[in-house]
């Protein structure tokens, strides 16, 4: 068989862990022997964050604007423990969140559905999509702690009372958000569910947040009766806000189907109880979308710290790798639309169900063979590589159908 040729390269972005094990695999099973590959590489591991002060971090999150597509692996984000672990010079932040900043877009989240694993609210027969706010808030806050004294907020000589802390020991945390990159999270949403035909919910607290989430609400009502309010009627779809505690309810109740828009922190948490609830936070895929129109794939999860210290002691895991697999696939597939690429778009879509199909027929890791239950299928458990070369196999099958 040929390879399947690729004319612009991906940036792919190396991590930590059981992942970055993962990652190779996946490569090594599943892409390489049926795709020509052409990437610009990065190692993002913690190691090299370190050895460059994270220097690669920017650079790679340039290079996606540059590319048009970008794949990343799970990475480390050193708290003091890893800081000690690793000999690291300081805490580095977040990779994601850096590159999030660097290209200003919106991360859409959603489960990976298969037949066999049932959503534990049992009404959510569709998925739910969450589109995360990727800048500000928590994620570029400002902290100090306070050993008495008056904590103030000063924009432009117009000045504040935060508090008064007298001779109280404590914390403070100043948050920020810039009206352009809510604009462009607005705009992303609006476009994302046009093109996924499904209705929009935004959520925040602005009855007790007056002046910050608010201002969010404001540029989303002000965009969509703007830009938008036509294009979705004729569409058949709905925008409308409600209060994030309303929206959770709403969500609890709903039968799935929609986009989620959430600030940055919102949507942290949000996307990890949907994924959850939906089966495994192993099966939930995530895009970076940029105002530009560049994207970034990769998986919702972390670096699977437990499975790797059973790999590094010599021990066989049984690690869940479909999104890790899926954000190759998407970002693939993503390469081939931009590119006008059909064979690299049908290749991401048949590894994509030839995974589904895999679990559906009954072979998967151990995370699953809990959830996992289906008339007349026998579960059978695999480990991290026999799962991948079992969507080799089932692969292979499809394409001589």
């Amino acid at each position: 068989m040929d390879k399947i040729k690729m004319s612009v390269p991906l940036v792919e972005m190396d991590g930590d862990e059981m992942t970055r094990i993962l990652w190779q695999w996946v490569k090594d099973i599943l892409i390489l022997p049926y795709v020509d590959l052409k990437t610009v590489y990065f190692d993002l591991s913690i190691q090299n964050r370190d050895a460059t002060d994270d220097a690669v971090t920017t650079l790679a999150g340039n290079a996606c604007l540059k590319y048009g597509v970008g794949v990343k692996c799970a990475t480390i984000t050193p708290n003091a423990q890893r800081q000690e672990e690793f000999g690291l010079k300081k805490l580095y932040p977040s990779p994601n969140a850096t590159i999030r900043a660097i290209m200003d877009g919106t991360v859409f989240r959603a489960p990976v559905l298969v037949k066999g694993i049932t959503p534990l609210v049992p009404s959510w027969t569709s998925p739910i999509v969450i589109a995360r706010h990727a800048y500000g808030d928590v994620y570029k806050a400002v902290e100090l702690k306070a050993d008495g004294g008056v904590a103030t907020l000063c924009v432009n000589g117009v000045q504040k009372q935060v508090f008064d802390f007298g001779s109280q020991s404590g914390i403070l945390q100043a948050q920020h958000n810039t009206d352009k990159s809510i604009t462009s999270f607005a705009t992303s949403c609006f476009e994302y569910a046009l093109s996924e035909k499904k209705d929009l919910w935004f959520s925040t607290k602005d009855t007790i947040s007056k002046v910050y989430d608010h201002r969010f609400k404001d540029i989303f009502q002000e965009i969509y009766d703007t830009k938008y309010k036509e294009k979705f009627e004729e569409a058949g779809i709905e925008y409308f806000y409600t209060l994030i505690d309303d929206a959770v309810a709403r969500v609890m109740r709903s039968k799935g189907g929609f986009i989620w828009a959430l600030k940055n922190y919102d949507g942290d948490v949000m996307s990890d109880m949907v994924a959850t609830a939906f089966g495994s936070l192993a099966m939930m895929t995530s895009v970076l979308v940029s105002p530009s129109g560049a994207y970034e794939y990769e998986a919702a999860h972390g670096t699977v710290t437990r499975h790797f210290r059973k790999y590094q002691a010599g021990e066989t895991t049984s690690t869940n790798s479909v999104a890790t697999l899926f954000a190759w696939t998407g970002a693939l597939k993503k390469r081939g639309e931009l590119d006008g690429n059909s064979q690299l778009i049908k290749f991401a879509c048949d590894m994509e169900a030839a995974s589904v199909e895999t679990i559906e027929n009954g072979e998967m890791t151990g995370d699953l063979t809990g959830l996992f239950h289906l008339d007349g299928v026998e579960v059978k458990k695999l480990d991290s590589k026999g799962f991948l070369q079992a969507v080799a196999r089932r692969y292979e099958a499809i394409q001589t159908v």
